[in-house]
């Protein structure tokens, strides 16, 4: 990588940026050396993570609040993160297409990524790819899960600050008492906020707010209201997610964030390179034997285990 693609991509120009991205999804020693490259340079943006169950307009809400901040002259990267087609292994572009009304603005970045099996609602390249939009200039990045429920937590790890998108009528009243997805909502939106049942969504949120317990300079999710179709409520929501980068900033939070980021990050690069290293170095017909051995109840996997490592 020379420095004129380097100062290309900190451009933000959009094919460098799109090819850089593709690169780090399909990892090996292409995607080292970009995030190698530009990694001093990331830091800047408030990234954003939106989740959700499906239905409940994660999309929708994503495209109206990534035009207000276009409207207040900042620049937007978007990492859709659609389920994974069966056939071509991709992704199904769903995110992309609500999101077309967006499509001709140069300060906006869309990005579709597949699961491609990956657990806990991202991609394996999920923060690879908002590195490259940090590095490119982008202050707003917003990540929006594949909607799965209540075990879609890694945004969490990913994110500065986590909304957690809920729908009335959906069943949600009882999901939203539950613990899991909602203990890592900093912001709660109630989309769909037109609908009868939004009222009691409302009330059994701020119930299970209420029982947690309260610690001293505890940030406590504010519950809002949207229309994301309509686009009302979302100034608000726009307005609470700077209250929550400030309150991160006041409390020295945000550092102890990205630490917590970085930590994470280390451990899932460390478990894959550990793997991969662990399938270059043995013959497969060794693991194969052992996962025989293993389904014919002639060792236990912690055993066939320490062989490999051995």
């Amino acid at each position: 990588m020379n420095s004129d693609w380097l100062e290309r991509l900190r451009a933000g120009e959009p094919r460098v940026v799109a090819r850089a991205i593709s690169a780090v999804e399909r990892g090996g020693a292409d995607a080292r050396t970009i995030i190698t490259a530009l990694f001093r340079f990331t830091g800047r943006a408030h990234i954003l993570g939106v989740t959700g169950a499906p239905g409940t307009g994660k999309s929708t809400l994503v495209n109206e609040i990534a035009k207000h901040y276009r409207r207040r002259g900042h620049r937007v990267g978007i990492v859709a993160v659609d389920p994974t087609s069966p056939f071509s292994g991709g992704a199904l572009l769903g995110d992309r297409l609500r999101m077309q009304d967006l499509s001709g603005d140069g300060g906006v970045f869309i990005r579709s990524m597949a699961t491609r099996g990956s657990l806990g609602g991202l991609a394996a390249a999920t923060a690879d790819a908002v590195k490259v939009l940090d590095a490119a200039g982008f202050a707003i990045v917003l990540i929006e899960t594949v909607g799965a429920g209540q075990n879609e937590v890694d945004i969490a790890r990913n994110a500065h600050t986590t909304l957690v998108v809920e729908a009335p009528g959906m069943g949600d009243d009882i999901q939203a008492i539950k613990a899991g997805i909602m203990e890592i909502a900093d912001l709660l939106i109630v989309n769909k906020a037109d609908h009868d049942a939004a009222n009691a969504t409302m009330a059994a949120l701020e119930m299970n707010l209420n029982l947690k317990p309260k610690l001293e300079n505890d940030w406590r999710p504010p519950v809002l209201k949207t229309i994301a179709t309509t686009g009302e409520g979302v100034a608000t929501v726009v307005e609470w997610i700077g209250k929550h980068r400030a309150y991160l900033e006041t409390n020295r939070r945000l550092e102890t964030r990205e630490r917590a980021r970085a930590r994470a990050e280390l451990e899932l690069v460390v478990q894959r390179e550990l793997m991969a290293r662990l399938r270059r170095g043995l013959n497969g017909t060794r693991i194969e034997a052992l996962v025989e051995q293993i389904a014919a109840r002639q060792v236990d996997v912690y055993t066939a285990a320490e062989k490999l490592l051995g």
